[in-house]
């Protein structure tokens, strides 16, 4: 089994402990975020966070030719 890296949206936000560790491993991302927050409202920022968490998350599709799933 692969040991696969948690992408920056896979940690819990709300838990302050796991906020920390992304910090630490996305520190400019992380930055990135902070002055995301500061320069939109809630809900856009919300809708902007959803949206990404959404295109980072690992894609399958299904090769009909060799019935295989092919991962993205």
């Amino acid at each position: 089994m692969k040991n696969i890296a948690k992408s920056f949206y896979d940690f819990n936000r709300n838990s302050p402990q796991e906020r920390q560790e992304r910090n630490q491993l996305y520190p400019e991302l992380a930055k990135f975020h902070i002055a995301l927050r500061e320069e939109m409202s809630e809900e856009e920022y919300q809708q902007f966070y959803k949206s990404e968490k959404e295109a980072a998350r690992p894609r399958m599709l299904h090769n009909t030719k060799t019935r295989q799933w092919i991962q993205l």
